[in-house]
């Protein structure tokens, strides 16, 4: 079983860039694809990214598209979701994921077999 800790949330304003990391322990991140989801106060969670295990399939929400960036570095066990030009409606607590089909870059929350327990981002207009 792997364990995912999520850093790197934070507040800031509009059109500001954050970047969020996820480090996994127990096991290599490179086991499994990765994905990234939000949830806004009083609203469902909802998918942002996902990457296969080896970064050769990459799925992005369109909301986020041209904006948001994953990537990973299975070396040091982490993943990374770089987040540019910021807009308040980004408010949410950010939770990465792991599914242990790795070859996908599934948008389905269902699919996740391991969860973080999220980091908190606040975008100010």
């Amino acid at each position: 079983q792997v364990q995912l800790v999520e850093s790197g949330g934070g507040l800031v304003r509009a059109g500001d860039s954050l970047r969020l990391s996820c480090t996994a322990s127990g096991r290599t991140l490179g086991q499994y694809a990765m994905g990234w989801f939000r949830q806004a106060p009083e609203k469902e969670r909802e998918f942002v990214a996902a990457i296969s295990w080896n970064g050769g399939r990459i799925n992005y929400a369109d909301s986020v598209k041209g904006r948001f960036s994953i990537s990973r570095d299975n070396a040091k066990n982490t993943l990374y979701l770089q987040m540019n030009s910021l807009k308040p409606e980004d408010t949410a607590v950010y939770y990465c994921a792991a599914d242990r089909l790795y070859y996908r870059a599934s948008a389905q929350s269902n699919d996740f077999n391991y969860w973080g327990q999220g980091t908190q981002v606040t975008v100010s207009s």
